[in-house]
């Protein structure tokens, strides 16, 4: 198809796809503990949930801004661990592999005090189904075993475990759920969300799986978010001097208000990479600062960059910005904003443009990176793609720099009060992660369910815990 000006349209809906810190951090009021099994409390107060898997916190960041009382988070990373532990200073950090009999007796102790147990465990062998092993069954999936088996042993009110959408795909929702159920004593509802339609400035598509106690008589609720990326596509124009990306917005009432959202920096209900990163666009390259005072930045420029802010104090952490070569600076500047590898000109294209040997040859003197994951610039005007744990996933739609840990964490929604850290101990201690602390940095927010999605999974679950409250009055409640 073609535009005014005879320009051809490809619409890209594969853009869419899927030293330390030292700054205060917010410290939470701890929660009374008297409470009794299953979440069933002495006193009024708010619902606890606990989260396995946790990494450094998206779901239980998300359950706090709910009104949950975050009890507890494990997870086998450590560098991870540090950052929930610095963020979430009123739960129990729990460091180590599930599958040990001392780490699980923390996780029980602690679930069984919960209303809703959290979490999203590896599943190394969903692929296999084909050969018709249960998924529950497979070795490889020990970590999904070990959530069911919690769930069965703590049997909470309410649970959700939440994967990526490749699970879905392979045909295994309905074994998963069965799984979940555990023979009857939850009723489980699988769902596919967006984040994108749910105020977070990034399309990410998660398989969720809600359940609650037949007992409770509580009802699973649905996710009803924006349907924004239902209407919106960014679409690539040709023929020009150079491609341009553009914002296309179908002719139907819903897919305006998105495009309407989408252009007011003070509607929150639709984030663009703009709203969310604009006031953060001066960040010096190369700086070996992590943490710089509110005051040298522009102020919020978006309702969204507001609530980003809140509670924060005078400084923001997270804001080393990683060098770039030669190279990749010419390449970033043949590429417009929402663009990739497929807009460089043919020149750079080369594998060493000015003459600066770095990184693996491949020999055929061209680049090896030939797809739409390189070398992707955002577009201002939209919610960026899916964020994998590189920096160099992802490039600034301005400036022709990478992004820091800050502004990924921008994008996946997590206030800037969360800062990101790692176990200072050095060398490779057990369940860490090879790369580095700022590489470990970048993957706890990459690997993260975005924060405003999972307030709203939380927020539908108060709901029906309310309704369950009322009639069943101190039951799975923190004092």
């Amino acid at each position: 198809m073609a535009d005014e000006q005879g320009m051809t349209l490809e619409c890209s809906p594969e853009l869419f796809t899927s030293a330390e810190p030292t700054v205060p951090l917010p410290r939470a009021e701890a929660a009374d503990t008297s409470v009794r099994a299953n979440g069933r409390s002495k006193a009024s107060g708010p619902f606890r949930m606990v989260d396995l898997f946790s990494g450094a916190g998206g779901l239980s960041e998300g359950f706090r801004q709910a009104g949950f009382a975050v009890a507890a988070g494990s997870d086998n990373d450590p560098d991870a661990m540090a950052t929930y532990a610095a963020n979430f200073r009123e739960a129990q950090a729990i460091t180590g592999d599930i599958r040990s009999a001392p780490v699980r007796e923390q996780i029980l102790d602690a679930a069984r005090q919960a209303s809703v147990l959290v979490g999203g465990p590896p599943c190394q062998a969903f692929s296999q189904v084909r050969n018709h092993t249960r998924l529950i069954e497979d070795p490889r999936n020990a970590l999904y075993r070990e959530f069911v088996e919690v769930l069965k042993q703590t049997l909470p009110p309410a649970f959700v475990m939440e994967n990526v959408t490749g699970m879905d795909q392979m045909g295994v929702r309905e074994q998963i759920a069965a799984d979940l159920s555990l023979d009857g004593e939850y009723i489980v509802l699988p769902q596919v969300v967006d984040a994108a339609d749910f105020g977070v400035p990034q399309t990410r598509k998660r398989l969720l799986f809600v359940g609650v106690r037949v007992s409770s008589g509580m009802g699973c609720p649905v996710l009803i978010g924006s349907e924004a990326t239902q209407g919106v596509t960014l679409a690539r124009f040709t023929g020009l001097r150079r491609p341009r990306y553009q914002i296309v917005v179908q002719e139907h009432i819903r897919s305006l208000r998105t495009g309407e959202a989408l252009a007011n920096p003070e509607n929150a209900s639709v984030v663009s990479a703009s709203d969310a990163i604009s006031d953060l666009i001066d960040l010096p390259v190369g700086n070996r600062t992590d943490v710089l005072p509110y005051n040298e930045l522009p102020g919020p420029q978006s309702a969204y960059q507001r609530v980003m802010r809140e509670g924060a104090g005078a400084v923001l952490a997270n804001v080393q910005v990683p060098r770039i070569n030669a190279d990749t600076n010419l390449r970033l500047l043949g590429i417009p904003p929402g663009g990739n590898y497929r807009d460089l000109r043919e020149e750079l294209q080369e594998r060493y443009i000015t003459g600066h040997r770095w990184g693996q040859n491949n020999g055929t003197g061209k680049l090896s990176r030939k797809h739409f994951y390189a070398y992707r610039r955002l577009h201002p005007g939209v919610w960026a793609w899916t964020l994998n744990t590189k920096a160099d996933s992802v490039y600034h739609y301005n400036v022709a720099r990478a992004l820091s840990v800050r502004e990924f964490a921008r994008l996946q929604s997590f206030p800037d009060r969360f800062v990101f850290t790692t176990d200072p101990r050095p060398g490779m201690i057990e369940g860490r992660h090879d790369g580095g602390p700022a590489h470990s940095r970048y993957r706890q927010v990459g690997n993260a369910v975005p924060p405003l999605l999972a307030k709203a999974i939380a927020a539908s679950l108060l709901v029906q815990l309310g309704v369950f409250e009322a009639h069943e009055p101190g039951y799975a409640k923190a004092g």
